[in-house]
């Protein structure tokens, strides 16, 4: 079974989410920030993870970055629902800049449970399901 760690500050997100994948058959690990988050990576292995990018305490590109380093080889989801006051002025795209920190895969906050469960099961696909990465190297 996939052990999944998700790491949002919006419990209704949060809880969404969990409640989703538990159906799913994923064990779920459910944390309400950056520090649980972190704590939860050290204490227990993932396939993958999901990490909001805006959270208060740890910044969310923060979070993204030490994730990364923390667990190289574990696909990392990174979600925002960020949006923008004006489409027409030029705003950074947070999500490309969460790929570029380590981000395996983007989801746009709100999404379908078919996008998550799509985003997941390629991730899962891609570092070799629940099994150790065989001779796996990351992309410079």
């Amino acid at each position: 079974m996939p052990r999944i760690l998700v790491v949002d500050d919006d419990p209704m997100v949060g809880a969404t989410i969990e409640v989703l994948l538990q159906r799913q058959g994923f064990d779920v690990t459910l944390t309400d920030g950056g520090e649980t988050g972190l704590a939860a990576l050290e204490s227990q292995a993932f396939d993958v993870m999901l990490v909001d990018i805006f959270m208060p305490h740890m910044r969310g590109f923060e979070s993204i970055r030490i994730f990364h380093e923390r667990a190289p080889a574990t696909p990392l989801i990174a979600m925002s629902g960020y949006a923008f006051a004006s489409s027409a002025s030029p705003s950074p795209d947070f999500l490309r800049m969460a790929l570029e920190l380590g981000a395996t895969r983007c989801l746009r906050k709100p999404f379908t449970p078919e996008a998550l469960l799509t985003t997941i099961r390629e991730c899962l696909a891609g570092a070799g399901a629940s099994a150790p990465p065989k001779d796996q190297k990351e992309a410079p």
